[in-house]
């Protein structure tokens, strides 16, 4: 991730230097490089990095210290209702705030024919959405074979099962699955001197089995730990870009207060996903690590973009383009991510969810169709 963050900000010295000698490829008002950006409201913009950084933070920590703390004893309904409101908030990013505002940058009046000519932005998110999908397949089928040297099967969502996958093509979709039991994780955590919280004390096994089961968990640990860094990916990008475009934007105000909820709500959604992860002991500060990183990824390109603000124009020609393929790339990731890994995973492929009652069944549609649904509102303004 610190490559990515490196790259962005190389990118954004680019734009600068190119700023300048962009042409304007349409008549009109349009401004595809005569100057910088806005500089109105210079102490806001200076305080909006801090801000933004306490929102996105507590957005991010929230669902991490309150899966993991002793002593924050959150109600499980206030817990899953954070859970399915950010998967609602995550698909509603990758569409509303990363697809759309690729088209029009791609579509821009500052760029040439030839980006017209063709749907790039469409192209590359597909792309991007294929990318993710032969990664994770090239990933399940490894851990597959790994698994089943030890006598289980394995799902793509990073569980270890007795019976058939959840999602595999053959069986009842539902009846069929039989998920890990805590006992059985603490028994494979505890051959490899790794524990989960919660877990209770294993069953007793031969060491070799042991051993072949607590490298599978490690196995499965990192398969959820890479999952969870291509999310954040995505959205590190997208959360860089947008705070470049904070510090340079002529509606300052409106945006910034958009975007401190939009931060808000998209670091529920990523820190869920950190929470949820069951990871081995000497794993435990991943979910943190990534917290930290999503709640510095704003503040950052907002600092870029303070200091580059009488340089840098967002309208450019390369600022178009190079937000527009970013975008592009990163509402793939995130759509997989929101369709696949939450929405049929949390829901289709979850035993406890499709056998669960009706009224738990219509508390997780609501959360998560409220969080798709403001995430999108605020799509109108930022």
């Amino acid at each position: 991730m610190s490559m990515s963050l490196s790259a962005i900000t190389a990118a954004a010295t680019a734009l600068v230097h190119n700023n300048t000698n962009d042409h304007v490829f349409a008549a009109g008002d349009t401004n595809c490089g005569t100057g910088g950006g806005a500089d109105s409201f210079f102490g806001l913009r200076v305080a909006s990095v801090f801000i933004i950084l306490i929102g996105s933070s507590f957005g991010a920590f929230f669902p991490v210290m309150a899966k993991r703390s002793t002593w924050l004893h959150v109600p499980k309904a206030i817990f899953d209702f954070a859970k399915y409101f950010g998967s609602g908030v995550i698909i509603a990013t990758g569409f509303i705030h990363l697809l759309s505002p690729a088209l029009d940058a791609l579509g821009s009046d500052c760029l040439s024919d030839a980006w017209k000519t063709y749907p790039y932005a469409l192209a590359l998110c597909l792309f991007s959405i294929f990318a993710i999908f032969i990664v994770e397949l090239i990933a399940f089928r490894w851990g597959t074979a790994k698994l089943a040297k030890i006598g289980k099967h394995h799902d793509a969502h990073g569980h270890a099962y007795g019976g058939h996958a959840a999602h595999g093509p053959e069986g009842n979709l539902v009846g069929t699955v039989k998920r890990t039991t805590k006992d059985e994780v603490a028994s494979i955590a505890d051959a490899e001197g790794v524990g989960i919280d919660g877990a209770a004390a294993g069953h007793g096994h031969d060491h070799d089995h042991h051993h072949h089961q607590g490298n599978a968990f490690a196995d499965q640990a990192m398969a959820q730990i890479i999952g969870v860094a291509i999310l954040e990916f995505g959205v590190a990008l997208h959360s860089i870009l947008i705070g470049l475009t904070l510090a340079v934007d002529e509606n300052f105000k409106i945006l910034f207060v958009v975007l401190c909820f939009h931060q808000t709500f998209e670091g529920l959604g990523i820190g869920t996903r950190l929470a949820h992860m069951e990871l081995p002991s000497r794993y435990n500060w991943v979910p943190f690590a990534g917290a930290v990183l999503y709640g510095l990824t704003t503040p950052i390109g907002i600092a870029v973009g303070l200091g580059v603000r009488t340089l840098y124009n967002p309208d450019s020609t390369t600022a178009s383009i190079v937000s527009g393929v970013l975008d592009s790339l990163s509402s793939g990731i995130l759509i997989y991510t929101g369709l696949v890994e939450l929405l049929a995973h949390e829901f289709l492929f979850n035993r406890e969810m499709m056998e669960s009652s009706n009224a738990k069944l219509a508390y997780a549609l609501g959360s998560m169709c409220l969080g798709c649904g403001l995430m999108a509102l605020l799509g109108r303004w930022a």
